[in-house]
């Protein structure tokens, strides 16, 4: 861990010129390789993103956040989050997805969309009120790692660090509308038995053959409890493996089962169910059960304020760092989910200008 301490000489700026100044980063952070796991470049921009401001920082890994200068730890704090992890790009890329330029007013580049347009602006709100004093609440700004990856050094590992957090912003490209709702998000790895022979001989006891039951009770099931904002749980297989030679029947057959749970559930119910209708000679084992769903009442002091401002509710199908929150948490921030992951990934320069003043005026609704 590192910690920066100066504290002096800074005098707030003007949100156009934070905005200005949160633009330039983005393109430095784009120009810079951050695969999940793999961002210590892009964790010294972050880092000389608070020099620059003379803001105190810490360092833990590659996750890196500040507080407010009038921290007080009798009020509550607000967690302002979003990650500077991107993902590898894809094969369909025309650009070079580490060439930040702007064209028609979009900024190009990998991590412009997802979710370096959110964490810039998202730096440039808490920059804007680090000075300010008498705020209802305390602001902590977290840069994190991993969240692509769900890796174990990402979020998580720091919230140990915060306390008395009431409710978090998570910064996810949602066209600045309130994602009042997340689904959370259980992977399971489902192995069909049967028995080993050569294809030659008779076998009714085929894996790949008993996995047809399997696959249709998996297609057809459907989770009873519906959830106004997220809907139903979704349930689909993604991958299917059997065998590795024409002339052997394979002795089991793997699934891998990708379920979107809505806030009606826990990742646990949803294993308890899964298993209770598999038979015998199947065996259901989670990667994790930790990516719970997550959601903030509609009534809560962010949301309302928000929605004062003309901003749409929904929940969102996505899953973000928010699933390893313990706290209400919003997800909000400038982008369109659709284009994440996308080839020539970009953000309209304008969204990024629209979100910090966004940003800054919800916030200003609480405080």
């Amino acid at each position: 861990m590192s910690t920066n301490l100066h504290t002096e000489g800074f005098t707030g700026f003007e949100i156009s010129t934070l905005t200005d100044n949160a633009i330039e980063l983005l393109k430095k952070l784009i120009a810079t390789p951050s695969f999940s796991s793999e961002e210590e470049s892009t964790a010294l921009l972050i880092e000389e993103w608070f020099n620059t401001h003379k803001i105190p920082f810490e360092r833990e890994n590659n996750n890196i956040w500040a507080y407010n200068l009038h921290f007080d730890a009798s009020k509550p704090t607000i967690l302002l989050n979003s990650h500077h992890d991107t993902v590898k790009p894809n094969g369909n890329y025309t650009n070079d997805p580490f060439q930040a330029f702007v064209e028609d007013g979009k900024l190009f580049g990998l991590g412009s969309n997802d979710a370096g347009g959110c964490l810039v602006s998202l730096l440039a709100t808490f920059t804007y009120f680090y000075h300010k004093e008498n705020l209802a609440y305390n602001l902590v700004v977290v840069a994190s790692a991993e969240e692509e990856s769900s890796g174990p050094l990402g979020l998580k590992s720091v919230l140990k660090h915060f306390k008395n957090v009431e409710f978090a912003v998570v910064g996810e490209p949602t066209l600045m509308q309130l994602a009042v709702a997340e689904k959370g998000l259980l992977v399971l790895d489902v192995s069909v038995q049967g028995t080993s022979s050569h294809a030659a001989h008779p076998n009714d006891d085929n894996s790949i053959y008993k996995t047809l039951e399997v696959l249709q009770w998996f297609k057809d099931f459907t989770f009873k409890k519906e959830s106004e904002t997220l809907g139903k749980v979704k349930m689909t297989v993604t991958q299917v493996s059997a065998g590795n030679q024409h002339n052997v029947v394979p002795s089991h057959c793997d699934l891998v089962v990708d379920i979107r749970v809505n806030d009606k559930y826990k990742n646990e119910e949803i294993l308890t169910m899964v298993k209770e209708n598999m038979p015998a000679h199947v065996t259901v084992t989670p990667r994790s059960l930790h990516l719970g769903s997550s959601s903030i009442p509609m009534d809560h002091p962010i949301v309302k304020s928000g929605i004062a401002l003309g901003r749409t509710t929904y929940g969102s199908p996505t899953l973000s760092d928010q699933s390893v929150l313990s706290c209400p948490s919003l997800k909000l921030g400038p982008g369109d989910s659709t284009r994440s992951h996308s080839a020539n990934e970009f953000i309209y320069v304008d969204e990024i200008k629209e979100g910090v003043a966004l940003y800054v005026k919800i916030l200003e609704g609480i405080f």
